[in-house]
């Protein structure tokens, strides 16, 4: 088992997130439809949905969307959610999409970079572009490689979140290719140790995967403000492709 099919499945994955800021996350998702032209009712995969927030608020805007997640745990609790118009199934994001052609297929919040082959990264994106229409489009939010390198230092890579009554201590180091997330922490007498591992694909190497597939690259922007992309300074690298008709 890879370290994200038991890490993704506990509860205290969930737990130790559960901060996240969800306005942020809905003013993003706002701009990004509106900045795309999605009318009302076009079908979207949220792929990587998690425990749905995103994939419950594009069906509040409107629209028809699957939520896709490797935890099955995940997807019971989405369950609750769904009606006519949201779905949500259990998927690995390198396997083939059994559904409908979609208008456009969402991959948020860093839920790639898992996977220590090329060719799985590379099944992603066929995964993606197969299940979309001519003209489909492909957003990928990733981490922006280069901003990563510069932030994670010596004194920045330890780190100590309470959640309830339990302490998570994280260190953050980066290895190579790859940034590595050290997780441990005690829940009732038991001692628990996780880690988290996300591959540091540079710009360069997300281009050639997507054009190896058949999209065209749109536009890239750096933050959640769909302010411009900086190599250098922006905090995410958020890419556009479109599905070449």
């Amino acid at each position: 088992m890879e370290w994200f099919e038991s890490w993704f499945d506990t509860p205290y994955y969930h737990l130790l997130y559960s901060n996240r800021d969800y306005t942020e996350a809905e003013n993003f998702i706002t701009k990004l439809t509106d900045d795309l032209q999605l009318p009302p009712s076009s079908k979207i995969i949220d792929l990587a949905c998690g425990k749905g927030r995103h994939s419950v608020f594009l069906n509040k805007l409107g629209y028809d969307v699957l939520g896709l997640d490797l935890s099955r745990r995940s997807i019971e609790f989405d369950k609750q959610f769904e009606n006519q118009t949201l779905i949500f199934d259990v998927h690995d994001m390198r396997n083939p999409i059994d559904a409908d052609p979609m208008d456009a297929v969402f991959n948020l919040f860093t839920s790639f970079g898992y996977f220590d082959r090329e060719s799985d990264d590379k099944k992603v994106f066929k995964s993606v572009y197969n299940v979309l229409k001519p003209g489909g489009y492909f957003v990928l939010d990733y981490l922006n490689e280069i901003y990563v390198r510069h932030a994670i230092t010596p004194e920045l890579s330890d780190s100590t979140i309470r959640r309830g009554d339990i302490e998570f201590k994280i260190n953050k180091k980066i290895e190579g290719r790859h940034v590595i997330k050290d997780i441990r922490f005690e829940d009732k007498g038991d001692l628990y140790h996780f880690t988290e591992k996300v591959k540091l694909h540079t710009l360069e190497a997300i281009n050639s995967y997507a054009e190896e597939c058949g999209f065209e690259k749109i536009k890239v922007w750096g933050d959640y403000h769909l302010n411009e992309f900086y190599k250098d300074t922006s905090p995410r690298c958020i890419n556009l492709f479109k599905k070449k008709i």
